[in-house]
């Protein structure tokens, strides 16, 4: 992949139902070069769906994550247990058995149990439990808390679950009503931060490096030193959680397309005022599952 790539990776992850037309505009390439960029991403097998989501924010989801370095000697046994649990969605692998392992929760209340689970499937004795947090869209913040979905809404997503680019006139045969109509529908839920377009995105088909970078900020460092570093070294920076819990610690998931700009990025970063440190780790692989979030009522 090539920065182009990337962005456009990262465009379709934030909303998946971007037009041809809005992608090439946002990357200034013709719609016909956007097309074929996106079918070789999919014939590399680095984009293997375009999904539909009733959002976090409408279910309330709570997300953490649990690393740690484990002791076990099949990673494909820690996966199929891991799969298991509905509470569990993604998991990657790093160097020196170092594992990172993203949860949702309906609740607080079930964290106890989800992160035992973690800790005995995976081996990993002594974990890091972090609750996380990204940037938020100011316009989230102003949303109407008391707009909610009918029943009409979650047939819409089920329509897209497995294809959120399907196209609306598609949908509205499916379920008999008319076009306008599910125009209406997702403009609303779109609008309101209700429904989630994104892709199942595996950067490791490709030969491209991905890292996680664990920053560590200066006690005196800005509240906003995390989005600062992400804009700075963008598109290189894909996103980052912080860690609500522990103070400081943030988890950046970085890409290069060579080990010479991993060192240069690690180097360009460690000089930035507000970091104190950097501890990066290469990811080998990682899976996505199905969770409770894939779930429609």
């Amino acid at each position: 992949m090539d920065k182009t790539d990337i962005i456009l990776c990262q465009l379709l992850l934030g909303n998946s139902r971007l037009s041809y037309r809005e992608l090439a505009e946002k990357l200034d390439l013709s719609v016909t070069a956007v097309h074929n960029r996106i079918q070789t991403l999919i014939d590399l097998g680095i984009i293997r769906k375009f999904t539909t989501k009733i959002s976090t924010f409408a279910q309330n989801a709570i997300h953490i994550l649990i690393l740690g370095t484990s002791k076990a000697n099949s990673i494909t046994a820690i996966k199929q247990k891991l799969e298991q649990n509905s509470r569990v969605y993604w998991l990657a692998v790093g160097g020196s058995s170092v594992l990172y392992i993203g949860v949702y929760l309906k609740n607080i209340a079930e964290m106890e149990n989800v992160i035992r689970f973690v800790k005995d499937s995976a081996e990993i004795p002594e974990p890091t439990i972090g609750i996380t947090f990204s940037p938020i869209p100011i316009m989230i913040q102003k949303s109407n808390p008391q707009v909610g979905l009918c029943e009409l809404d979650y047939k819409i997503i089920r329509s897209l679950k497995e294809d959120s680019r399907k196209a609306t006139s598609t949908i509205a045969e499916e379920l008999g009503i008319a076009a306008k109509t599910v125009r209406h529908r997702l403009n609303r839920m779109v609008n309101n931060f209700l429904i989630e377009f994104s892709i199942d995105w595996y950067p490791d088909a490709s030969n491209d490096i991905m890292t996680i970078f664990h920053v560590q900020t200066k006690n005196d460092a800005n509240p906003n030193a995390a989005n600062l570093i992400l804009q700075k070294f963008y598109p290189n920076t894909l996103f980052y959680w912080g860690l609500s819990n522990i103070p400081g610690t943030y988890i950046f998931m970085v890409w290069t397309p060579t080990t010479k700009e991993l060192k240069s990025m690690r180097e360009n970063m460690e000089q930035e005022p507000t970091v104190n440190s950097i501890a990066p780790n290469i990811i080998y692989t990682g899976y996505i599952f199905k969770s409770w979030r894939d779930e429609i009522p």
